[in-house]
């Protein structure tokens, strides 16, 4: 388990950032194959820059904010 856990920190570090990350990868995989969303192909690079951008700052916020 401990293993698993150090493996966990290493590549990601943050439960935020697994869960949006996932979610903006979930949100351009259905924009990608639902033929109803194919105009949003053209942004989807955008989306994804700034999606990413937006969960990290959400971490680096609460990281700041946390009182240790």
């Amino acid at each position: 388990m401990k293993v698993i856990k150090a493996i966990y920190n290493f590549l990601v570090g943050d439960m935020i950032i697994l869960v949006g990350i996932l979610l903006v990868v979930l949100l351009l995989a259905i924009i990608a194959n639902v033929a109803a969303l194919s105009p949003l192909r053209v942004i989807s690079g955008p989306i994804l820059i700034i999606a990413v951008l937006s969960v990290l700052t959400a971490t680096l916020l609460r990281e700041a904010r946390a009182n240790r």
